[in-house]
Parts: structure tokens; sequence; C-alpha cells
């Protein structure tokens, strides 16, 4: 990867990536503004941190499998606050990373999958004044 610009909404996002990649949900949380919106994609929409909140808290606690996310491409527009960051999310499906999934869930992942699966995808983030996230899109 080539070396990253480094203005205010990068190191945001190096913060930001790195907590999902330690499971620190807290963290990721802290960069998230009151009226934030989060699409994640599958025709939901989560409003606040609360909902946000809630629907991270499956990865983050490792529900599903060690999630860890490795960036690959990224944009960055610091005067109209936006960034976009290309990913691929790797999955762990060893049964020492599926805290709390049903066994029935595990067996059929890994039936599927074996014990590692991934998938590509982009994140757009809106920024307010503050850099903190207002809209994450995936």
């Amino acid at each position: 990867m080539s070396a990253k610009p480094r203005g205010p909404i990068t190191e945001t996002i190096d913060r930001f990536v790195d907590s999902f990649n330690t499971r620190n949900l807290d963290l990721a949380m802290s960069f998230f503004a009151e009226d934030a919106e989060y699409l994640p994609g599958d025709g939901t929409t989560h409003r606040g941190p609360t909902q946000i909140r809630a629907a991270f808290v499956p990865i983050f606690s490792g529900k599903f499998g060690l999630v860890t996310f490795d960036e690959h491409d990224r944009l960055i527009d610091e005067p109209q606050r936006r960034a976009a960051i290309r990913w691929t999310c790797r999955l762990d499906l060893a049964p020492q990373h599926t805290r709390g999934a049903t066994s029935a869930l595990r067996w059929a992942l890994r039936a599927r999958y074996g014990s590692r699966m991934r998938w590509e995808g982009t994140d757009i983030f809106h920024f307010d004044e503050e850099l903190r996230i207002t809209g994450k899109y995936t």
C-alpha cells in the first residue's frame, strides 16, 4: 500500500479501524457523533450511538468469530470531511473465536467455509466539524 496522507481524517480512520482489530467497542463508539447513522448494507439503518453500538456488539464480542480488517485503499477529502476505505474482512471461525455463537450456526459456517472466510467491502464516512463520524455507509 502506498503512503497514506497524514491529515486529521486519516488519523481518525486509522484509530477507528484499529478499534475493530483490537476489539475495543468503547473506542470505536467514541468516534461517532450523537446524530450519527450507520447503514451496514443489509437494508437496515442504525441511528445514534445506542443503535450503532447494538449493531456492533456481535462483531466485537466474537459472536460470529474473530473479525479482522485489512485496509487496501483509502480516499480522503479533508475539505468536504469525507473518506472511503476498501478493505478485506477476515473471519476466523475456530471454536475459540466464536464465543456466544450457537453450535448450529458455527457448524453451518464451518461446513460451508471451513475455519476461515473473508470478503471485500467498502466504507464511506462522513464527518462533522469536530471530525466525529456522522455517517458510516458500508
